[in-house]
């Protein structure tokens, strides 16, 4: 029998994790269908014979999944091993079809799997410019415009910052786009927002859409890219030719199962966004209450230009790694921002792009929340900041 938990040398303690938009828990529906498939399903879907071809039909019912649950239907749906994969195919799949040079844009905020595909273009000689963000982190519009020409080709932008909880205004820049450089294509990388905030892809005119597995409780390693039929990509894996020879590799069957019955859980949870807009502000009220010069990073937490389950707070007088350690110690998980850079520096670029400097920076703690998170956690969690912050507020950094 595999061991789960704990790991060697742990103890088992009651833990609240509030990360989740680095990764989530996969639900346990999920992992009983993937040891199903693994178990059942585990024919190549190129083979010929009877159950491989079933397991195939299992893979565009998948596809088809995917595309009613982000407005995309009669987009082409291509499986990938993530979402930065997605998102490498997306720009450098759309720039390597050009027969021209031409301009990029993408925002301020980006991901690190959309900025580094996107400095990998400048160095192909191709202009890049980044488009500016207001003081919440959400994408200026006018400024914008003014940067947005007939030979832009490409924009890249998130649905939701993973690092504020910001929403996007795709619609409103489609809409700037069909003005401005209406050849231009339209990349959104949706892995935070994907089921958690609503997005029309075919109807707002997006062309190509990012999906991450693991970011909603399905399982590491797989992701789409949704692109609008007739959209030319170069692949970047060759091979045997599979995904209509965009992404060569023997589709990995038990993780897209995986992601369609992630989906499919979630998109049948009543009172999703309710839900998670509840607790989120259950926990930022009870901090505020205990903490009134806690500041937000972000958009106003109750406005539609906050994503429901993305909060990120300052707390006065304490770094935010010293305060991520701190609650560690009493099983408490939140972040200081993108997962994918924390390690390498303490805050990611959204942060910045907003003219958050000093302490204010310094200070940023990410919280993130799932429909696993109850009531009860949100009141236990925000107590244990105030506690931490409480006894680490008197000693400074020499």
């Amino acid at each position: 029998m595999p061991r789960i938990m704990p790991f060697k040398g742990e103890t088992m303690q009651k833990t609240i994790y509030l990360d989740n938009s680095a990764t989530t828990p996969v639900f346990e529906v999920v992992a009983l269908h993937m040891l199903d498939a693994m178990q059942n399903c585990y024919f190549n879907p190129s083979a010929a014979y009877g159950p491989a071809v079933k397991v195939e039909r299992e893979l565009q019912a998948c596809r088809e999944t995917l595309r009613k649950a982000a407005g995309a239907q009669g987009y082409e749906v291509i499986f990938t091993s993530g979402g930065t994969e997605a998102n490498n195919l997306a720009i450098l799949g759309v720039l390597e079809r050009q027969r021209l040079l031409g301009t990029c844009c993408f925002s301020a905020v980006e991901h690190p799997a959309v900025r580094e595909p996107m400095r990998a273009a400048e160095g192909l000689g191709h202009q890049v410019r980044m488009l500016p963000v207001d003081a919440q982190g959400v994408l200026d519009l006018e400024r914008c415009a003014a940067m947005l020409d007939a030979g832009v080709s490409l924009i890249s932008c998130m649905h939701v910052c993973n690092e504020t909880g910001a929403v996007q205004p795709i619609e409103a820049l489609a809409a700037l786009r069909n003005q401005r450089c209406p050849s231009a294509l339209l990349h959104v990388d949706g892995v935070q927002g994907f089921l958690r905030a609503p997005l029309s892809v075919g109807r707002i005119g997006v062309d190509l859409y990012t999906i991450s597995g693991h970011k909603i409780h399905g399982p590491k390693g797989i992701g789409a890219l949704l692109a609008r039929k007739g959209i030319k990509l170069h692949p970047q894996l060759l091979g045997g030719g599979q995904e209509g020879g965009l992404r060569s590799g023997t589709e990995n069957v038990p993780g897209i199962l995986g992601l369609q019955t992630a989906a499919e859980t979630l998109r049948a949870m009543p009172d999703l966004d309710q839900t998670l807009r509840s607790n989120k502000m259950r926990l930022l009220h009870r901090v505020m209450a205990g903490e009134p010069q806690t500041k937000i990073n972000g958009p106003d937490p109750e406005s539609p230009q906050a994503a429901p389950h993305i909060l990120n707070l300052s707390l006065p007088g304490v770094r935010g790694e010293v305060l991520l350690h701190a609650l560690e110690a009493v099983g408490v998980y939140v972040s200081t921002g993108s997962a994918c850079s924390a390690r390498k520096q303490r805050h990611g670029p959204a942060l910045e792009a907003m003219g958050i400097t000093g302490d204010r920076l310094e200070g940023a703690i990410r919280i993130s929340l799932s429909p696993l998170n109850t009531s009860e956690e949100m009141g236990l969690a925000a107590d244990a900041i105030l506690a931490a912050h409480a006894q680490l507020k008197g000693f400074k950094r020499r």
